[in-house]
């Protein structure tokens, strides 16, 4: 199956249909119209393009903030056993393609998926080559490369790299995200706070968590922040972008089927309604083989893939409303056109925030961190 929604379009009737995309998708999406040139070079590069409105209602005193994201999924595409060079150099032409593709559907901000700029060889457990593709988080070639499309097409960007720090933080690598101002130039970063320990994810062989809190970005089209893959999975890594100030959190990811597929369409949806902002979970896509074979320690057999990643990057507002998904098996870019005034009007409407309780919680996790700490358990 390539795609949940246009499977329930085709083999459910009209009615029975539509009912059924109320329920899982909320409110329908307005489709937009992109140019003729666009979807040319969607049919010839052979990308998943689908494009879509969210509105809200308008206000009298303030005006409508509109801004269109761009979501990016993408396979690799050379084998893994080419040099490092050809392959981060075939990486950098397709997104080319894709962020130039973005730019003329008239896309603001732009968000490529977790580690975009290399295979996602963490499964292996070895060391080389796939370090050699950690880069400056400023001076490195893949934020270099897209500084200049940024001041190109007037548009933030937003990077996930495997980043090298520098010398004097003795050369460690992290899991980041690179914010791009639409100036080209760059505004910061923010790196994964949760890493995983489950099934063939041996990121922690490779980096530590993040010291660098909950940013948030304020650029020209919005406050924007990034929750790197894993962090999807703690309710509270979401919450606490939502109190810096975020209007769009995006979810760089790179996961398969096997373990995450039946979560992928709730988290981010769930913290978009949780939060009152925008979500964007994007998710790399294809199945990656590598030179060696490799063991999930769970007693089955070596093999070289640990499955198939799935794509089906979507948009989640901040009244649940959620696009489609893109392809699970193809390229893609996804256009959401949306009015930050809905960030408010949701908060005003559920009064999440008001009701938050964050003292309570305060209180509660001061004391649960304590080693002493027994619970608050009655029995009988």
């Amino acid at each position: 199956m390539d795609d949940l929604y246009a499977s329930l379009n085709e083999h459910l009737p009209p009615e029975l249909s539509k009912e059924a995309i109320r329920i899982l998708y909320g409110a329908p999406c307005r489709k937009l119209e992109l140019s003729e040139e666009v979807f040319n070079l969607s049919q010839s590069e052979n990308f998943d393009l689908k494009a879509f409105g969210i509105d809200t209602a308008e206000e009298q005193t303030r005006p409508k903030r509109i801004v269109r994201i761009g979501a990016i999924q993408n396979s690799i595409v050379l084998p893994t056993n080419e040099p490092v060079s050809k392959q981060l150099e075939a990486l950098h032409q397709r997104i080319a393609t894709l962020i130039h593709a973005a730019y003329l559907c008239g896309c603001n901000i732009v968000c490529l998926q977790e580690a975009w700029h290399m295979p996602f060889a963490f499964c292996t457990r070895e060391k080389q080559p796939w370090c050699e593709f950690a880069e400056h988080a400023i001076n490195g070639p893949s934020t270099k490369f897209l500084c200049q499309l940024a001041q190109k097409y007037n548009m933030v960007i937003v990077s996930s790299i495997l980043e090298r720090d520098d010398e004097v933080h003795g050369e460690v690598i992290w899991n980041t995200a690179v914010v791009i101002s639409n100036s080209g130039k760059y505004i910061g970063k923010s790196r994964k706070n949760h890493i995983p320990r489950v099934g063939d994810f041996n990121e922690s062989t490779y980096y530590m968590e993040s010291t660098l809190g909950h940013p948030v970005f304020e650029t020209q089209f919005g406050k924007i922040a990034i929750n790197i893959c894993y962090g999807r999975h703690h309710p509270q890594n979401w919450m606490m972008y939502g109190i810096n100030g975020a209007e769009i959190v995006f979810n760089p990811s790179a996961t398969v089927g096997g373990l995450s597929e039946p979560l992928w369409s709730i988290e981010a949806r769930n913290a978009a309604i949780a939060n009152s902002y925008f979500t964007v979970a994007i998710n790399r896509v294809g199945t990656e083989s590598f030179p060696n074979e490799f063991t999930s320690g769970d007693g089955k057999a070596a093999h070289k893939n640990f499955g198939h990643f799935y794509g089906s990057s979507y948009v989640t507002a901040p009244d649940g409303t959620r696009t489609p998904g893109l392809s699970r098996t193809k390229d893609g870019l996804l256009v959401t056109e949306v009015d930050l005034n809905m960030c408010r009007q949701v908060k005003d409407k559920w009064g999440f925030r008001m009701t938050q309780r964050l003292e309570l919680y305060a209180n509660s996790l001061n004391e649960a961190i304590k080693t002493d700490y027994k619970g608050q358990l009655i029995k009988e």
